[in-house]
């Protein structure tokens, strides 16, 4: 019994197993332990089609860099489990302390004479789920903040362009990420390729909308209700209850079809462009952190509030990892 208790501290595996390789291997430890590790491997190569969606997000700032893990496993339960925290905790620590800049490097530190990469599949052995680093991701800026959200699926690390940011200020705008997911810092650091369909969604919005408004002007002048001919399961729904006529409906299509077609052709390039860049500015205002409306004092952005606090302090990149869907 001693022999299976020193066993299962060095592996944190289970009783049965623990017995089961000492007796494999006639009550050599060292034995035991590779075989409860070749186990583990067996363990994570036969779940490797499986979908390990739970699991525990951690961020730590160290200085002028910060850094989140997330360790997946497939059910809440193994998520949650002091082991499969601490394991989080303890590759987060040597990705910090290494300023590791890639999931490969992480996999590569060592500790304790095993790689993180190994290290992760003892893990899968012991829980007998797939188990795997599903996001790594780093900043490194004069000043650094991180933040880690109630249940550890959430975390938030951002970076500023000044050193001796405030622990609070710090604080404040990581939570503000965790909080409102803004796409990016800045209006300028928006991805083209993402400014490039707002824009176009923008601009075919509110040519529907033009088209929309030309079209119930013209129902309410013909006395049609715009509400009750908005759509062809609507027309047949209402025609059914009485409430419109077969020559209405036949005449709400026709006038729904003329005046769709003629705004349409007619509609002022000019001012569809400037309504759309209107919708453009309030894209940037909710989707850019340095504009977003500072979740603690409406009356700021996040950039006033920054300079407020601090001359000339901006944050100039932050990352968000959460494992559940915004």
């Amino acid at each position: 019994m001693a022999e299976i208790t020193k066993l299962r501290h060095l592996t944190s595996a289970g009783l049965m197993d623990c017995k089961k390789a000492l007796a494999e291997t006639n009550g050599d430890i060292e034995a035991a332990v590779e075989i409860l590790r070749k186990k583990g491997q067996a363990v994570a190569a036969k779940r490797e089609d499986r979908t390990a969606a739970e699991g525990c997000v951690l961020a730590k700032n160290d200085g002028t860099f910060a850094a989140i893990v997330a360790l997946n496993c497939e059910t809440d339960f193994v998520a949650k489990n002091a082991g499969f925290v601490e394991l989080t905790q303890k590759i987060l620590d040597a990705a910090v302390a290494a300023k590791a800049k890639s999931l490969d490097e992480v996999k590569a530190i060592t500790i304790d004479g095993l790689t993180i990469a190994d290290l992760v599949t003892e893990e899968s052995g012991k829980t007998g789920e797939k188990t795997e680093i599903s996001a790594y991701e780093y900043v490194e800026a004069p000043s650094t903040t991180s933040y880690n959200h109630l249940g550890n699926k959430l975390a938030t690390i951002v970076g500023f362009n000044l050193e001796g940011v405030d622990y609070q200020v710090g604080r404040d705008v990581a939570m503000q990420v965790a909080s409102m997911n803004p796409v990016a810092v800045s209006r300028d650091t928006v991805p083209q390729a993402v400014k490039d369909s707002e824009y176009t969604v923008a601009v075919e919005k509110t040519k529907e909308e033009q088209v929309k408004k030309a079209v119930e002007a013209a129902l309410k002048k013909a006395g049609i209700n715009p509400t009750h001919v908005d759509s062809e399961a609507h027309i047949e729904s209402n025609m059914a209850k009485g409430w419109i006529t077969a020559d209405e409906a036949a005449k709400a299509r026709e006038i729904i079809a003329t005046v769709s077609a003629e705004k349409a052709a007619s509609l002022p390039a000019q001012m569809i462009e400037k309504i759309a860049e209107g919708r453009m500015n309030k894209f940037f205002k909710e989707s850019c952190l340095m504009e977003q409306e500072f979740i603690k004092d409406g009356e700021l952005t996040i950039g006033q509030y920054l300079e407020k606090t601090q001359k000339g302090l901006l944050a100039v990149e932050f990352k968000r990892v959460n494992l559940n869907a915004d």
